[in-house]
Order: structure tokens, then C-alpha cells, then sequence
């Protein structure tokens, strides 16, 4: 079955991304954090052997570089939800849609989930924050989404009841940490060394105040 990929993604912009990194780090650093992030995240699509479109959700313009490979498509709607509902629609078959904020992602984590809707009308990949990182159906739905609260720390709990109230049979993926706080930047740099993201943090680390026993770990990273 062929599945779509599709990062949902906002511009990095200072001011306006990743702005609780600000403090420790400046509103620059914080968007620069985040276009890294985006960059690791649109490389672990690109390297997938998935049989589907690879999709840029986006709000905002195309970031620079980015690879012809991508079909770029404008997010849709006011809240959160109706966004969601609208991506969907608009790929209009079996998706797997993720976030910008894991750039710890593999490609074979990816290929993992892709292949999980085989047998499950959804998939649902929970973020340490009682979010989502994830989310996957075979067919567009927008109930999936309308009504459901966003950015909350039950959004993941009240999603699955939601996919599961409308009949659908949901395959749970891994649990990921988002990248929210200065805390979840330096654990996902550690998970994550080599990524762009690592490399971004490393760079700023020395004006930061490191986390004890973190942030040293993470400015020695090679």
C-alpha cells in the first residue's frame, strides 16, 4: 500500500519559533534550533524507501534548498484541528503526517510506521508531553481532528478515544520527546548526536547554562 509522508511544519522565524528556548537561548538561536530540526527531519523522509509522495505541510514560505522531491502544500483552517483535518483532505489517501519537533527521527522508524497502516485504519505515536509526534490514517477523516483539544497535555489521551469512538482499530508507535523546552533540546541532542540539530546546540552550548549533567555531554559530543 502506498503511503504519503507528511512533515507539518511552521517557517523557522525569531520570534515566532521554538520560543520557549527563549530563555536561556535568544529568539535567533531558538529559530535557528528549529530550522535545523525541520532539516533533520525533511532528511529522514528523504532517505526513506517509502512508495509515497513525501509532503511539506507548511505554513509560511518554502524554507531555502529545499529538495524538488517535496510537494509543498499551504496549511489550511484557524486552530490546530482544522489544520490537521485539512492536510489530510488535501493529501487525500493513506498518510502518515509528523511534526518538525523530533529530530531524532530514523528512517527506519519512519518505514516502521508507514508500515503499521497496513493492517490499522490509524497510527498514533504519543510525545512525552501528552502530545503527538505522529499520526497516521488510511482514509481522510476530519472527526479525527474537529473538536479534539490541542497542545494540552491530554491531547494524545483524548485523540485515541476520539479514533476509537469513530471505530477505528489504532496501532501505537514509539514514544518520542518533542522539543519544546532548553531540557528536551539538550536529551534529543543526546539521542541524536550526529543530527544538525546536536551540531546547532553544540554551537550555542558554551553561552548557555549547562543543565548539570547534561548540557557538559552534550558540548562534547564529536
Amino acid at each position: 500500500m502506498r503511503v504519503d509522508v507528511v512533515v507539518f511544519a511552521k517557517t523557522p522565524r525569531p520570534g515566532r519559533s521554538k520560543t520557549r528556548l527563549h530563555p536561556p537561548c535568544t529568539f535567533v538561536e531558538a529559530a535557528d534550533l528549529a530550522a535545523a530540526a525541520l532539516f533533520d527531519t525533511l532528511r529522514a523522509v528523504e532517505a526513506t524507501s517509502i512508495d509515497g509522495r513525501r509532503v511539506l505541510a507548511l505554513e509560511g514560505p518554502p524554507p531555502a534548498g529545499l529538495s524538488p522531491r517535496w510537494d509543498v502544500v499551504p496549511q489550511r483552517g484557524h486552530g490546530l484541528d482544522e489544520r490537521l483535518a485539512s492536510v489530510f483532505e488535501d493529501v487525500d489517501g493513506p498518510a502518515l503526517l509528523i511534526g518538525m519537533d523530533t529530530p531524532q527521527l530514523t528512517p527506519a522508524l519512519l518505514e516502521a510506521a508507514t508500515m503499521r497502516l497496513v493492517d490499522a485504519d490509524a497510527v498514533l505515536g504519543d510525545a512525552v508531553d501528552g502530545g503527538y509526534w505522529a499520526i497516521g490514517l488510511r482514509r481522510p477523516n476530519a472527526s479525527a481532528f474537529l473538536g479534539v483539544p490541542m497542545s494540552v497535555p491530554t491531547t494524545a489521551i483524548r485523540t485515541r478515544e476520539r479514533l476509537r469512538t469513530l471505530g477505528l482499530h489504532v496501532a501505537d508507535l514509539p514514544r518520542l520527546r518533542d522539543v519544546d523546552t532548553i531540557d528536551d533540546a539538550w536529551a534529543v541532542a543526546l539521542e541524536a548526536p550526529t543530527s544538525r540539530f546536536a551540531a546547532t546546540l553544540r554551537a550555542i552550548a558554551p553561552r548557555l547554562a549547562p543543565r548539570p549533567g547534561v548540557g557538559s555531554d552534550v558540548a562534547g559530543v564529536a
